[in-house]
């Protein structure tokens, strides 16, 4: 039945697996199964009320990513997965088998599952090999500064210790270099602050479009912008819904962001001439400098700084509250252990956030 389970996600085949194993009683599986009692325990903000993930998580992308997920699940479920389930009433019974267990498994191989990494002349003909479920390398709790990582060959998987281990201390698998953001979405749990250097903050691209807008005098100067939007869409710089990502130490989509800045602080005729070049420039020079480190940020162009600048502080808009209410809450333990496990985890993705962009800020 290969064939009716293509999906978006590619986790379909594993997800049935799961449905079916975990809930007949003499699946071999068993054991395993039995360390996760209730799948309910998992926290990841899909399970929490969309009131709290908004208070908590606005601003971050981890409400606009849940509500993707949810989506999927559900046409996932209804379109395959019941279907395929009516077809074998032997193995499955939609009224044990149901959409709130398979939002859970889904949650758990989030959370607990292998991806082999694709040979590096198979990464842009196929899609990423799908999730495995390795019991016992899924123990390990992962950290940015881990001690050990997992190895693949053909015969076994490896986990291998990257240094020196002492007896009695905690051995720290890596899920991938991972933003805080992306580790409450998909694991339920976040570092604090300044464990995580894989944090990033994101500002959005048409947020950066929305800056250029509001700094544009006349209706004329409004038509450029759009134009030249238009045409950073074209050259794939740009989209709807895309995101500018800022690492603590550098910009890690620097060819986008620069393009853009510069593109949108062009004069009427040098975006004309640029337009007719089709976007190439002969300027080795500016090659050599596209990395856009800290200290290369603080370089810009003043008109591409102040673009920057305004496209920030309308990102930090976004969230509820500012900097300083997260530091103090930080800083005061006492208040800090009084609130909610959920609390201390947005908490820290927000923060980790906020202190990327007021970096940026005073980098520009």
């Amino acid at each position: 039945a290969q064939e009716s389970l293509q999906s978006q996600s590619g986790w379909v085949p594993l997800l049935l697996a799961l449905l079916h194993e975990y809930t007949a009683s003499s699946s071999r599986w068993r054991p395993y199964f039995s360390l996760w009692q209730d799948f309910r325990s998992l926290d990841h903000p899909m399970f929490w009320p969309e009131e709290e993930r908004r208070r908590l998580l606005q601003g971050t992308g981890i409400p606009e990513a849940v509500d993707k997920d949810l989506t999927n699940i559900q046409v996932e479920y209804s379109s395959i997965i019941l279907p395929f389930m009516e077809s074998h009433p032997s193995v499955f019974d939609p009224k044990l088998h149901t959409l709130e267990l398979y939002k859970q498994l889904v949650a758990f191989v989030m959370a607990y599952s292998f991806q082999e990494p694709l040979e590096e002349e198979d990464e842009d003909e196929k899609g990423p090999n799908p999730p495995v479920m390795v019991p016992v390398a899924d123990i390990l709790n992962h950290v940015a500064k881990h001690n050990a990582n997992l190895e693949y060959s053909p015969q076994c998987l490896r986990m291998v210790t990257t240094q020196p281990v002492n007896k009695g201390q905690e051995i720290f698998n890596t899920y991938g270099q991972m933003a805080n953001w992306q580790l409450l979405h998909m694991y339920g749990f976040a570092e604090p602050y300044p464990g995580n250097t894989n944090d990033t903050a994101d500002i959005q691209m048409v947020t950066v479009r929305k800056a250029a807008l509001q700094r544009a005098k006349s209706e004329a100067q409004q038509q450029l912008v759009s134009e030249q939007w238009d045409f950073l869409c074209q050259l794939e710089m740009v989209g709807e819904e895309g995101a500018f990502v800022l690492g603590w130490d550098e910009v890690l989509t620097e060819e986008e962001l620069s393009t853009t800045l510069k593109v949108l602080c062009m004069s009427e005729e040098e975006f004309k001439e640029y337009k007719e070049q089709d976007g190439w420039e002969d300027n080795s020079e500016e090659e050599e400098s596209s990395v856009l480190s800290n200290e290369a940020l603080s370089r810009l162009k003043a008109p591409c700084k102040k673009l920057l600048y305004d496209s920030v502080l309308l990102t930090l808009e976004s969230y509820r509250s500012d900097l300083k209410a997260e530091q103090d809450l930080l800083n005061n333990k006492e208040a800090y252990e009084k609130l909610s496990r959920r609390e201390q985890q947005a908490l820290h993705v927000r923060y980790g956030q906020k202190r990327i962009l007021h970096q940026l800020l005073e980098l520009v």
